[in-house]
């Protein structure tokens, strides 16, 4: 059956995880789009702001407070989106929660909230949003990571979170597919983000955890999203890093475990006192698109014109052989400055400078 997707302005839109980052900038995105929202999370006076702010802009917004965790609340969600407009044609699976730390230091009692969250997040919602879906049609949007495809050091359960993700993503495209339901399963894979992430995980490290660049702006992942939900498309990287990133690790894992080891683990390290306070366990209140990453974050050339169908991927070979020189010319344990990945980046011709 030929999936057809309606325009933002014609959708009914559900976004779990919509009161911080990714999830609250699609959210702004979709409502000056003219979408009409059924937004998620675990906090009541997040939602209530952001319900007010939106309201602002004509158009119609229902909030429901939920744990993804729990079966039951998203059930609650799906029962909103169909007694307030008749049901919903995309819904996104955004809600996650993290922790830094090595993976024999984080508790079982942490990593299982990762899981229950992350992953049983997303099977909660994708089960409950296609007994809808498969009638009616629309788009199943999961956001995953590029460390759906490549672990990284410090954040393993949050990793294998993202594995289980686009394992459980693929499998269930699959199975639509083969049944001929009308619905676009995708998944998005952002590189680092500048969202509230570091400062929300629970932090094991002895210092404040930061991101190591190049970082990229929420909006960038927003508008990926929302391309999604127009067009069906299988998945989409936002950020040429992350795609030189899984290029690298798909020719030669051993030099990205070195690569790794030598560059991404000591970057992680900001050096800077601890500060935030942990989501794992309760909401987070402060209503933010955007975290405190000190260097410049941007958007994404490659993610723009991936939308447009103007490139294609990057070939493998080409990525490991170039992006292997950069990171070769690090000394152990330093990581190179923002100036070198800009100048980098620019003489491939895939990013610009600049803020978004």
């Amino acid at each position: 059956m030929k999936i057809r997707l309606k325009p933002l302005d014609e959708q009914v839109i559900v976004i779990l995880g919509a009161s911080s980052g990714i999830g609250l900038a699609t959210a702004r995105l979709a409502a000056a789009r003219g979408a009409s929202l059924v937004l998620a999370s675990r906090s009541p006076h997040a939602l209530d702001r952001l319900a007010t702010e939106l309201d602002g802009t004509g158009r119609r917004v229902v909030t429901v407070t939920a744990d993804v965790s729990q079966e039951d609340d998203v059930r609650r969600v799906a029962d909103a989106a169909h007694r307030h407009f008749g049901g919903f044609d995309t819904w996104i699976n955004n809600a996650a929660v993290s922790a830094y730390g090595a993976c024999l230091d984080v508790s079982l009692e942490d990593m299982r909230r990762i899981i229950d969250t992350n992953l049983f997040g997303v099977v909660h919602g994708s089960r409950i949003a296609c007994a809808h879906l498969r009638r009616a049609g629309g788009a199943l949007i999961n956001i995953g990571s590029i460390v759906s495809d490549r672990a990284v050091p410090l954040q393993g359960m949050y990793s294998a979170s993202k594995h289980a993700i686009k394992a459980w993503t693929d499998a269930l495209r699959t199975e639509l597919q083969y049944e001929g339901a009308p619905v676009s399963v995708t998944l998005i894979k952002p590189s680092a983000i500048d969202t509230p992430y570091a400062e929300h995980a629970r932090n094991y490290l002895p210092d404040q955890p930061t991101h190591s660049p190049p970082v990229y702006t929420p909006r960038a992942v927003a508008r990926a999203i929302l391309y999604a939900a127009e067009h069906p498309v299988r998945d989409l990287v936002v950020g040429s890093a992350g795609k030189l990133l899984g290029a690298v690790s798909a020719v030669s894992p051993g030099l990205t475990d070195m690569l790794m080891a030598r560059v991404l683990l000591p970057a992680t390290h900001s050096g800077r006192a601890p500060r935030g306070r942990s989501i794992l366990d309760e909401p987070g209140e402060d209503l933010r698109e955007r975290g405190d990453y000190r260097g410049i974050a941007r958007p994404s050339l490659y993610t723009a014109l991936r939308r447009h169908r103007a490139i294609g991927s990057v070939t493998g070979i080409a990525a490991a052989v170039v992006l292997g020189r950069f990171w070769k010319s690090a000394a152990p344990g330093e990581m190179p400055e923002a100036p070198g990945i800009s100048e980098f980046l620019h003489s491939i011709g895939l990013e610009p400078g600049g803020r978004a």
